[in-house]
């Protein structure tokens, strides 16, 4: 019998494997996910793929439906925008709190070698080095934070889902123009005019995706 701390490790590995992969848009909102083929493609138990669906499941990355197989959550317009409402708060405060914490003293360098590393993804065009590098440079922004709430809470939002569904043409543009504008507020430990970057650019992500024929607003996004 495998000891608690592989099931997590099991489980864990799953749910860090599906959610790289909606960011690296090698998953779709959508898309069946199918139980055998997880554990297989894992090499882990078909209970600890269940365990990692229930956990994305309740972070309302996986809809469970009854009867039915697991698929990756996709969202209406009407869901996307209230993501956005709450992203646009949070990415806020998320770049305030980083600021704060690089005037008080924490080292900014973490976060000026993510963004180059952004950078790098975004000039050889490189989809998922951009959503490594993305993932690296929220992390460096939470750990100058310092804010153990902002940890816990910024990862549960749904934006990955956002970006899988949505990909207009702009977006791509629009996000290495403001996470440089984020970075170079944090970096001066300017906390208003980071907390103005981060909600801005949530703002330019939702005009990005509005600004979308219909159909793609309202279709899939695949």
């Amino acid at each position: 019998m495998p000891s608690i701390a592989t099931a997590v490790s099991a489980s864990s590995t799953v749910f860090y494997g599906i959610m790289n992969g909606l960011a690296e848009q090698k998953l779709v909102p959508g898309q069946r996910l199918v139980e055998v083929d997880l554990a297989e493609q894992y090499q882990v138990s078909r209970n600890s793929v269940r365990e990692a669906l229930q956990q994305l499941a309740a972070q309302g990355v996986v809809e469970l439906p009854r009867n039915k197989g697991a698929a990756i959550r996709s969202l209406s317009l009407q869901e996307t925008l209230e993501v956005l409402d709450v992203a646009e708060r949070m990415t806020g405060l998320l770049a305030k709190s980083a600021a704060q914490g690089i005037a008080a003293g924490q080292s900014g360098e973490p976060i000026r070698e993510a963004l180059a590393e952004l950078d790098r993804a975004n000039a050889a065009q490189n989809v998922d080095a951009f959503a490594r590098a993305r993932r690296g440079l929220y992390r460096a922004l939470l750990h100058a934070s310092g804010s153990s709430e902002l940890k816990r809470l910024f990862p549960s939002i749904q934006m990955p889902i956002v970006y899988a569904q949505h990909r207009p043409s702009t977006l791509q543009k629009v996000r290495m123009r403001d996470y440089q504008e984020i970075c170079d507020a944090v970096l001066r430990g300017d906390i208003h005019a980071a907390d103005k970057a981060g909600m801005a650019h949530v703002q330019n992500v939702r005009a990005a995706i509005l600004h979308q024929p219909s159909a793609a607003i309202n279709g899939s996004g695949s």
